[in-house]
């Protein structure tokens, strides 16, 4: 893989906000990064450093103040189904089955296939997860780890340019969280979208990732170094 690729491309990000009276106040300031095609980027740094700011641009849901994004050389302008975003709280809609909660994403971005197919590929993503057995099932049926595995089907099943994950495992215990991180790479490791995920877990970064970007201390932060991961893959933690 070479990092000179430039599937993902960020320039000069920048995020501010006014203030009551003087400067704006600047969250993150000239973040630059290229993503390759296939790769799995974490961004790691304290809390409050502006790391999920730099995610919610990239999904859209949040507008830069300075500089740009580009994914497949398409602008980032807005949220869009070609971006996959995993929550720390998967936000599942509760009068909605599991099947049904990935379904609805299915929906949006194959609407040319019948009922029948979009069950088929939501159904598929959740026995991925682990879920097989619990299409049916509510959100409030399920443990806190079985609703983020329904936020991870959903993601995928979307197929996706780009899967965007903020802080996805933060606010399980640490035994479910490392089930999770497995049944993630195991996933991604599949079908290699580009991935990149927001953490404060440098462990978790090192088991996932192909490199992590290290953010400097807020405000105005930006990217302070970048780590190349030296383990081979396929990775599991027993190699």
């Amino acid at each position: 893989m070479t990092h000179s690729d430039k599937y993902l491309e960020i320039w000069k990000l920048q995020k501010s906000y006014p203030t009551a009276s003087g400067p704006p106040a600047v969250i993150v300031e000239d973040f630059t990064l290229n993503v390759a095609e296939g790769e799995f980027v974490s961004v790691i740094g304290h809390s409050g450093c502006g790391k999920s700011t730099v995610l919610s641009m990239i999904a859209g849901l949040s507008q830069p103040t300075g500089g740009g994004i580009v994914l497949a050389g398409r602008e980032v302008i807005d949220a869009g189904p070609d971006r996959g975003v995993v929550f720390q709280a998967p936000c599942l809609l509760p009068w909605m089955t599991a099947l049904k909660n990935v379904m609805l994403g299915v929906e949006q971005v194959a609407p040319e296939k019948s009922r029948a197919e979009q069950r088929e590929i939501a159904a598929h993503y959740l026995e991925l997860v682990g879920l097989g057995d619990s299409l049916d099932v509510h959100p409030n049926q399920l443990s806190g780890g079985m609703r983020q595995r329904v936020g991870i089907a959903r993601a995928f099943a979307l197929s996706p340019k780009m899967l965007l994950l903020d802080e996805p495992f933060g606010m399980l215990d640490s035994l479910t969280r490392m089930e999770l991180q497995q049944v993630l790479l195991d996933l991604w490791f599949a079908d290699r979208k580009t991935a990149l995920m927001v953490t404060h877990d440098v462990d978790e970064a090192l088991f996932l990732s192909d490199r992590i970007v290290m953010m400097t201390n807020g405000p105005a932060a930006r990217i302070g170094d970048i780590l190349e991961v030296p383990f081979s893959r396929p990775r599991d933690r027993h190699t």
